[in-house]
């Protein structure tokens, strides 16, 4: 017997089938014509104005007092502002004002409270006084820390979270307010340095300047509770006064120029009381509300969201004051585009979104479809995106180039050296023999080969131990060292081998070998890096010695077994380096400044290095101001110690970013991390791109489509078939 409920069926299925696949078909035709399929943000983000960038670690502090690591300061940077800030653009690095009216200058008193010229000899200064104006009308972003009642109290000062149990950031309090910047805030910061629970990493260096910060440390920690809220207003800090609303005084101790540069850090950042205060309260803690999870500033961003397992979001201060993107830069930048913006209000970029990511591949892979605007080049990625042309410069590979990517490069404010013990009987000492062998060593190994080898390129050879962008720092033919390399067309060429091996006859060691034993001399090269990525570096390191014959033994450790050594002289010789706290060169001349020494001082001249000369000059240019003067000094400077070789200088590493077409003002500044302000995006041209790189391959769907109603269409018929059959 016929089945016609069953034909029918799948006669329907058929039709339904096929309705449902073309459905299908058009709205995902429909959708990819809108976003792409892929996307990670919701489709209402797709062309707003949002920076995306990457995270890998929390930041562990976000109180300013506390913070001190790079994952943290694209935070706090954006967040809090301190008195001076770096120039945008200018190089070598420059201080402007930003919340000061002017960048501070000192005026120097003898013990009689007399006024000083600023050349006065530094034994006749008993005070450097800085007397610092602020601008008046900044205003703190909205907190519940400064909302009050219709009485005029706090809202939320001595009410306990209870009140609110549900909130878990700032933006959850029902009452938001706010107050104008004064100078005591800043004064009220300078004593959290001081604070017992805090840990300031910078409270004893500065206790050596600051008056008074050392005894005010001392009467906190005698006197302080455990726990609880710290009021800091009523202690004194003899060193530190407000002397009106907008005018406050630092005296420190001693003529310290560089103490100008601290002041542009997140330590010196002002931190209202009221926060403080409403962070203390009973369950805060336990929510994680606190200044080291959500700051309480004045700058450009605030913090709204901080979910360190997925994203931190930082969203405009709707109380800035107002900034202007600078008019004047370097020679190069307004052909770079980099002048465009000049006397545009900041900031450009409505929010910032920081996504976690842990691992570079998928980071890599992300901002190559467009989802992240800016990004350091992977490892694994380097030859993808990155080729050198015959004069060794580095440019976009053409792969790069079609997708109209951005590269920059900057030189880090960091030297990374070989040193010499020069404690060390062999390797050390100051005689004819010994200076010989050091600048042997120093023209045989040869750095261009090792930055090309083992950093990509991504380095330039070190020519004494001041960076590019670092006052004191000269290009060309005037700042090659002579004693390695000589100036030839237009460029620093490495002396020949030849050179070498004729100092090592100068001393004492032809060929390599003791002329009175006969065998190769040996040298030692104390390491703490370990694991086999660095298995290659030791063994170029080896050939590079055995090049003038001398043997090395690399001698591995853990670090802090490694320090042990450096610490006690055990070290013969050793690869370290140098990161500018700030960019002047004292910051960096001082790791070779005899009163500094590692054995005998416990200071940061790890080679032990004594010159009384240079000492002579190291005390003189560090008073200076940048000009001819500290030039000639520095010049001096640095031809006594490249003549020693206590380093042979190694490398400057270089910074690579990639940053999409739609990305803007991407110049790199090493010293400044309140950067994200200046920053601007073409929302519109990244939608559109994203959509080219990212167009979801249909075929498949449309073949399935086909397949699915091939087979329906197959089963209907059989089934009629079969049907008719029946009725036969």
């Amino acid at each position: 017997m016929p089945r016609p409920s069953l034909c029918r069926t799948l006669h329907a299925c058929l039709r339904v089938g096929l309705l449902v696949v073309l459905t299908g078909m058009l709205v995902a035709c429909e959708r990819a014509w809108r976003e792409p399929w892929n996307s990670p943000y919701p489709a209402a983000e797709a062309r707003s104005n949002i920076l995306y960038t990457t995270f890998q670690e929390r930041p562990k502090h976000l109180d300013p007092v506390s913070s001190y690591s790079e994952n943290e300061a694209m935070i706090t940077s954006q967040v809090y502002e301190p008195l001076v800030q770096y120039h945008f653009l200018r190089r070598p690095y420059t201080l402007v004002p930003l919340t000061a009216a002017a960048v501070p200058v000192a005026t120097y008193y003898d013990a009689d409270g007399r006024e000083l010229p600023p050349d006065a000899a530094d034994d006749r200064i008993a005070r450097a006084v800085y007397r610092i104006a602020i601008r008046p009308g900044i205003r703190f972003q909205p907190h519940p820390a400064f909302a009050r009642r219709a009485d005029g109290g706090y809202r939320y000062h001595g009410e306990g979270a209870a009140r609110v149990p549900e909130a878990r950031a700032p933006a959850d309090f029902p009452a938001q307010d706010t107050r104008e910047l004064k100078a005591a805030d800043y004064v009220y910061q300078i004593k959290r340095l001081a604070h017992p629970r805090l840990h300031s990493p910078i409270a004893s260096l500065m206790g050596k300047y600051i008056i008074g910060l050392d005894a005010l440390a001392a009467r906190l920690k005698a006197e302080a509770p455990a726990t609880g809220f710290l009021d800091l207003r009523p202690y004194a800090l003899e060193g530190v006064r407000v002397i009106d609303d907008y005018t406050f005084e630092i005296a420190l101790g001693e003529r310290y120029p560089q103490f100008v540069y601290w002041l542009a850090m997140p330590f010196f950042a002002p931190v209202p009381w009221e926060a403080e205060r409403f962070y203390a309260e009973p369950g805060m803690a336990e929510r994680n509300l606190t200044l080291d999870w959500y700051p309480v500033g004045t700058g450009p961003y605030l913090l709204r969201e901080n979910n360190p397992n997925r994203r931190m979001v930082l969203a405009r201060n709707p109380n800035f004051h107002g900034e202007r993107y600078p008019a004047r830069g370097e020679p190069a930048d307004a052909a770079d585009g980099l002048l465009a913006d000049a006397g545009r209000a900041l900031p450009f970029i409505d929010e910032v979104h920081f996504m976690l990511e842990k691992e570079d591949i998928p980071e890599w892979g992300k901002f190559l479809q467009g989802w992240y605007d800016i990004s350091p080049i992977a490892p694994d990625g380097f030859d993808q995106a990155i080729r050198f042309d015959p004069g060794g410069r580095p440019e976009l590979t053409p792969e790069m180039r079609a997708k109209r990517m951005k590269l920059a490069v900057a030189t880090q404010p960091t030297i990374v050296y070989l040193g010499f013990n020069m404690l060390d009987p062999v390797v050390g000492g100051y005689g004819r023999r010994a200076r010989a062998l050091r600048q042997a060593l120093s023209i045989a190994i040869d750095i261009e080969e090792m930055i090309s080898i083992f950093a990509n390129g991504r380095g330039i050879p070190a020519q004494g131990p001041i960076p590019p962008g670092i006052f004191g720092h000269r290009e060309g033919a005037a700042g090659i060292n002579p004693i390695v390399y000589d100036w030839q067309d237009g460029r620093a060429v490495r002396k020949p081998l030849a050179h070498a091996q004729a100092l090592m006859v100068e001393a004492g060691y032809p060929d390599g070998r003791n002329p009175a034993t006969g065998k190769p001399l040996t040298l030692y090269f104390d390491a703490f890096a370990f694991g086999p990525d660095y298995k290659p570096l030791f063994n170029w390191y080896r050939k590079q010695f055995a090049k003038l014959g001398v043997q090395l033994v690399v001698r591995m450790t853990d670090y802090n077994r490694f320090q042990d050594k450096v610490r006690t002289g055990a070290a013969q010789i050793y690869s370290w380096g140098w990161n500018a706290d700030y960019p002047d060169p004292e910051n960096f001349l001082f790791l070779l400044y005899g009163p500094h020494g590692k054995v005998e001082h416990h200071g940061e001249n790890a080679s032990n290095y004594a010159s009384a000369d240079f000492d002579r000059d190291y005390l003189r240019m560090r008073s200076l101001p940048n000009g001819p003067a500290r030039r000639a000094v520095i010049d001096r400077m640095l031809a006594r110690v490249r003549r020693d070789a206590p380093w042979i200088w190694g490398t400057h590493p270089q910074a690579y970013s990639l940053f999409h077409a739609w990305y803007a003002n991407g110049k790199a500044n090493m010293m400044a991390r309140n950067t994200l302000k200046y920053r601007r995006l073409d929302p519109e041209r990244r939608a559109v791109l994203r959509r080219a790189w990212n167009r979801p391959v249909l075929t498949p769907l449309f073949v399935l489509g086909a397949i699915i109603v091939l087979v329906a269409l197959l089963a209907w018929r059989t089934q009629r078939a079969r049907s008719r059959r029946a009725a036969a």
